[in-house]
């Protein structure tokens, strides 16, 4: 059921409340209320009854009060109760400080009956709840970044993988032409020598020729 009951008072000055269900639920929360005046200025503290909780927030002179299930924790009903607090200073102001009993209530009874039914029923009404809807949103958000950065990394390394193909390949083309230049300039030399040995035969055999034996006795004289 959430919260049933909110209270706003400066002291023992009761300047507004909303009960959502007829119960004894003031009779109680003034007896909470003189309890909480005897603490220190400000504080958040949480009194138990029956099957009920009701949870006092002291700031600045100014008492918030509400009455929720047991089981709806503390967290959400103190984060209404600030909600509140908020909300009657920026509405009220220096007013607070003077006003008699029950000075607000024919207006803030109503904002205090729409934010218990919000904070009671609308997940987002909790700061944390909203904050937490925000970070999923924002964690499905990075997630999809990251698969789409992993995606271009698949990209990335498919280029990289044919980039260093194509500088492998390029090694391999410059040596094998090395190696064909080569081979091509000890053919080239080794056809030098052929030739130069054949020119040098046939030199020897008309030397032989005309100087009359392979000794060359006439051309020697």
């Amino acid at each position: 059921m959430g919260i049933l009951y909110g209270m706003v008072a400066r002291g023992h000055v009761v300047l507004a409340e909303f009960s959502a269900l007829p119960t004894n639920a003031r009779d109680i929360a003034r007896q909470v209320l003189g309890r909480a005046q005897q603490g220190i200025e400000d504080s958040n503290t949480s009194y138990s009854h029956d099957r009920y909780i009701f949870h006092v927030k002291k700031t600045d002179g100014l008492t918030v009060l509400c009455m929720a299930d047991d089981a709806f924790g503390r967290r959400i009903p103190f984060a209404f109760l600030e909600d509140i607090h908020q909300k009657f200073v920026k509405t009220y102001g220096r007013a607070i400080l003077s006003a008699p009993f029950y000075a607000m209530n024919d207006e803030f009874s109503r904002i205090l009956s729409q934010e218990m039914d919000r904070y009671s029923n609308d997940a987002n009404a909790d700061t944390l709840n909203r904050l937490k809807g925000e970070m999923s949103q924002v964690r499905s958000v990075m997630i999809d970044n990251i698969e789409k950065v992993l995606e271009k990394g698949d990209r990335l390394a498919l280029l990289v993988e044919k980039t260093t193909t194509l500088q492998g390949n390029t090694v391999r083309f410059k040596r094998q032409s090395r190696r064909f230049k080569n081979a091509l300039w000890w053919r080239n030399v080794k056809l030098t020598f052929a030739l130069v040995f054949v020119l040098l035969i046939i030199i020897y055999v008309v030397l032989t020729f005309f100087c009359r034996g392979p000794l060359l006795p006439s051309c020697v004289k």
